[in-house]
């Protein structure tokens, strides 16, 4: 099995386009009197992207694109370990959403719906592969890897951690790629992966608790004994 690459130190996040512009929708925040002038913004622009989906405006396809494909395309490649699968996944993602446009109910938001069928569509596609892999049993499938963050890193502590986050399970694994990685709010990841927020917060806390077991060092016996 081929080593991953690494992930960002947990605390760390990306910069996110998405807040710069004001285009991501954070319901949590208000200020007096209502919510702040971003996030209906974010809202309304969000509404109007999918008004103009729905209508059929490839315009309005390629800005969803040029808003959030670079994005998908990590999120993806963190997902499927392959950049060539992510690819092909947000390729396939964008052909659902263009297929699925009319069911959309505004349950959530727009953008929220569109990562929603990405992550399924990986899901689709991981287990497709592990399918093959098992049909083949070729044991030279490399585990999903983590896009490298943080080049000045330590060798060893990018090895030590991505062996780590590949020990999580599925759920907590993908909440902590999307929170500590790709920078979503909880309320979004509650969105995407279809459970409550609190649910989200929760599995982010086992997955937390579960990295510092594997990652902490054994305690010495001469320790253990004081």
């Amino acid at each position: 099995m081929g080593t991953m690459g690494l992930a960002l130190p947990w605390k760390a996040r990306i910069s996110s386009t998405l807040r710069e512009r004001g285009t991501r929708v954070e319901p949590s925040e208000h200020i007096a009197g209502g919510r702040s002038p971003a996030v209906v913004d974010a809202t309304s622009e969000d509404a109007a992207l999918a008004a103009a989906c729905r209508s059929g405006d490839l315009r309005a396809y390629e800005r969803l694109y040029v808003m959030h494909g670079a994005r998908m395309k990590n999120l993806a490649r963190n997902v499927l370990g392959s950049p060539t699968d992510a690819e092909d996944a947000v390729q396939e993602t964008f052909l659902k959403v263009q297929r699925s446009i009319a069911s959309f109910r505004g349950q959530s938001s727009f953008v929220t719906w569109s990562y929603r069928i990405l992550i399924n569509t990986c899901y689709d596609a991981r287990r497709s592969r592990m399918r093959k892999k098992e049909v083949a049993n070729d044991d030279s499938e490399e585990t999903p890897r983590l896009e490298p963050r943080a080049p000045g890193a330590h060798p060893s502590l990018r090895i030590a951690l991505e062996r780590a986050v590949a020990k999580l399970t599925q759920h907590q694994r993908d909440v902590f790629l999307l929170y500590e990685v790709e920078g979503f709010r909880h309320a979004e990841i509650a969105g995407m992966l279809e459970m409550t927020e609190t649910a989200s917060k929760n599995t982010l806390f086992q997955a937390k608790k579960n990295l510092r077991l594997m990652l902490e060092p054994p305690r010495s016996s001469a320790a253990e004994t004081r």
